[in-house]
């Protein structure tokens, strides 16, 4: 790793993208604007999409294959941003090559996936990260440091929504329980992760959902909490939701605005005060660039997990989003 961190002195941190969807597109335009860091190299199942990406962003090298990207040796980190689905076997690839991975959301499809891959990065002392913008949000992690302030008081409840009107078609990517499909991965994933920010893992979980398709399309969760704390979590692919949190305390609450997992401000409204304050983003609030920024500073430190988005809480969220999966009866194929 020191050899690692002397080898990023003096110049930017140097990016592959595995895969060619719409979130590669968005996380390469932002990324692209960080002064310390760009992409290099892409990689995807056939070297016309991966040349095809190149060709649209200007990236030197297109590689035919995952396996190609992962052992390419300009390359300092590996973005993962295929279907959820298709996370384990690239992110795997890189480890093994000894390649650092910052891999989208929901880590893996189950907790049993995600805990071979933590591992794995562990024992090759590789380094590791969810893509959990929400945690490298400026605005939540001023939200983070006014209720360890004690603003509110104790944390008493969270209650979070994330919902849009979804395609209907059985075979799209959200519906398809071949692809990881649903709303509770593929939504679910955000309030639950933001829950989990806040109160921690919950002791007890509790879900309902209607079902279509072998897959959930409308889904509630309830998290119990030692403490006597409780968080209210719905997601949904047929309902456009307001899409807000809202984190209330024994002397005061925080309102997060539509958009919560990537959010330009918060309210906070303590207990007897003459008006509400309102924090603001500093700068973009909607960018990929907070995360990867966040990985070119831990590379840089020499370190393997990121104290914003650590190991041990992605393994948590996905142990949550499993419970919520028994309640519901949701199993996705080869489980």
């Amino acid at each position: 790793m020191a050899d690692e961190q002397a080898g990023l002195a003096g110049r930017p941190v140097r990016w592959g993208i595995l895969a060619t969807g719409g979130i590669a597109d968005r996380f390469v335009s932002d990324v692209a604007k960080l002064p310390d860091a760009e992409i290099v190299a892409v990689g995807s199942r056939t070297a016309e999409s991966a040349e095809r990406f190149a060709g649209r962003h200007g990236i030197a090298r297109a590689h035919g294959s995952w396996a190609a990207l992962a052992e390419d040796p300009g390359v300092d980190v590996v973005y993962v941003a295929t279907p959820h689905s298709a996370h384990a076997e690239p992110v795997r690839l890189c480890l093994e090559a000894g390649t650092p991975v910052l891999c989208e959301k929901p880590f893996t499809l189950n907790a049993a996936q995600a805990t071979e891959l933590v591992e794995l990065a562990r024992e090759r002392g590789v380094f590791l990260m969810e893509a959990m913008w929400t945690y490298c949000s400026p605005v939540v992690r001023r939200m983070m440091g006014v209720i360890a302030e004690g603003a509110i008081g104790e944390v008493r409840s969270v209650h979070v929504d994330f919902g849009f009107v979804a395609p209907t078609d059985p075979a799209h990517r959200l519906r398809d329980p071949k692809l990881g499909g649903g709303a509770l991965l593929d939504l679910g994933v955000y309030p639950v992760a933001f829950a989990q920010l806040v109160l921690g893992e919950p002791s007890e979980v509790r879900a309902w959902a209607a079902m279509s398709g072998g897959t959930d399309e409308n889904t509630g969760l309830l998290l119990g909490y030692e403490s006597g704390a409780v968080a209210a979590l719905t997601c949904s692919f047929v309902a456009d939701t307001a899409r807000t949190a809202v984190v209330t305390g024994s002397r005061g609450r925080i309102e997060v605005p539509r958009g919560f997992l990537h959010p330009e401000s918060f309210v906070l409204h303590r207990a007897g005060a003459d008006a509400p304050e309102e924090f603001t983003a500093p700068g973009p609030a909607v960018s990929y660039a907070h995360e990867a920024a966040e990985v070119g500073r831990a590379l840089r430190a020499g370190e393997l997990e990121s104290p914003l988005v650590p190991l041990d809480g992605t393994l948590a969220v996905m142990r949550t989003l499993d419970a919520a999966r028994r309640e519901i009866g949701l199993r996705y194929p080869g489980e």
